[in-house]
């Protein structure tokens, strides 16, 4: 919730600044002549200007919840340093001592404890270190004289009354008295990240260039890349060469619609995660069951795409071609087919989108080398930093996918949206 409510508050704030300062140097192009743009589609234009202070606030946020070096602020860390709190010990004979306990934080290299003297009474002062993030156990029982007897326990933290199992709030941190009598001392955790969870955006960039040179698993990044691409690739042209004509087919012949209808309805709402125990015994774990769950991620998308672009097709163009003398197969060709491409292209951006989603898990069994393997190899072994920086590459090939076909779109279909 707190990032969540960081996020909107730099999304406001960003809005309000761009907004104020836009209105001293008004546009002056089509779109900003237009009368009525809400609810217009052809009006609404990505802001780039938004885009680059998106992606700024996203690291942003990253650096601040993860102490980079890189960002100038940050969210509150964890303590670092020495705590102190005391304990009120009660004795056999119900005599009370004090006794302080000093813990010291630390990140990095493992420091000495704290030296104290044991000081006077049957209360022992007590020191410990304690890796951030981390809590540690203290029993005062090995370290007090009496404790041995029968009636000694801890009864106050602080000054303020304990019981076994209960916690006290103390100077940077929190103590429990736990149900044996020891101490269970956790320092404040802060607001930052630990780094098992999420690393720092340095630490990330510095994994990819230590990847990118020596490889991981003596296999290069470039290697791992491009064998889920080619994986990719291979499943969503296949799912093309298949999904397409069946969607034209379903589009044209009531008979075809009506016989996979059925089937494409049932399969489409099934993840392609649903099928990896089907695809491993019927094709086995090597490169063909990966390139069929690929395959099948990317069929049902494109045959609804293709059947949804025969659909949309408006009927006033086939009666005008009818009636200028074409026949069937020259009504596919220079009508229906042109008229179709802009939604096969949108479902091609979209069944990319799920082939690239779906490649992780169709790299789980006995996957060689492949971005899927390695984050999932990495995971294994609780290397974050290896698994930001996969999924990230993923999202950037399969970003830069995504704008490649939309620039073919582009410059294939220029008339989309024109009617």
């Amino acid at each position: 919730m707190i990032v969540l409510g960081f996020y909107v508050a730099l999304f406001v704030a960003s809005f309000l600044v761009v907004r104020l300062l836009r209105r001293r140097g008004a546009r002056n192009d089509l779109t900003s002549r237009k009368t009525v743009t809400f609810g217009d589609e052809s009006a609404i234009r990505p802001d780039r200007t938004a885009s680059v202070i998106s992606v700024l606030a996203i690291f942003l946020i990253w650096g601040a919840f993860t102490g980079s070096r890189i960002v100038p602020l940050h969210v509150p860390g964890p303590f670092l340093g020495d705590m102190s709190f005391t304990y009120t010990a009660e004795n056999a004979a119900g005599q009370r001592d004090d006794a302080t306990v000093t813990v010291r934080a630390y990140r990095g290299d493992k420091p000495a404890a704290p030296e104290v003297a044991p000081g006077e009474g049957f209360a022992r002062d007590d020191s410990a270190v304690v890796a951030a993030w981390r809590s540690v156990l203290i029993r005062p029982a090995d370290n007090d004289q009496d404790s041995g007897q029968e009636g000694y326990r801890i009864v106050a933290i602080d000054g303020q009354p304990v019981g076994p199992d209960q916690s006290v709030e103390v100077a940077q941190g929190r103590v429990l008295l736990t149900s044996k009598g020891s101490l269970n001392i956790e320092p404040s955790k802060g607001l930052q990240m630990e780094p098992i969870w999420l690393p720092a955006p340095e630490t990330v960039v510095a994994r990819f260039f230590e990847i990118a040179r020596d490889g991981y698993q003596n296999i290069s990044l470039w290697e791992h890349l491009g064998a889920s691409l080619m994986r990719v690739l291979a499943g969503f042209a296949l799912g093309s060469l298949v999904g397409i004509p069946l969607g034209y087919a379903m589009g044209l012949s009531g008979w075809f619609r009506g016989w996979f209808d059925p089937i494409v309805e049932f399969m489409r709402p099934v993840p392609p995660l649903a099928l990896i125990p089907l695809v491993i015994i019927w094709f086995g774990i090597w490169e063909s069951g990966k390139i069929v769950l690929l395959f099948l991620a990317a069929l049902w998308i494109m045959t609804i795409a293709a059947r949804s672009g025969v659909s949309g097709v408006r009927i006033s163009k086939i009666h005008a071609a009818y009636s200028l003398g074409a026949s069937k197969t020259q009504i596919l060709r220079h009508v229906i087919i042109p008229n179709s491409l802009p939604d096969i292209f949108t479902g091609a951006r979209v069944a990319m989108g799920v082939c690239w989603g779906t490649v992780v898990a169709a790299e789980l069994v006995a996957a060689q080398k492949g971005a899927g393997m390695m984050i999932i190899a990495a995971s294994k072994f609780q290397l974050t930093d290896i698994v930001v920086m996969g999924i990230i590459l993923i999202g950037v090939i399969g970003y830069g996918i995504d704008t490649l076909m939309r620039m073919a779109e582009k410059a294939l279909v220029p008339w989309k949206g024109r009617g």
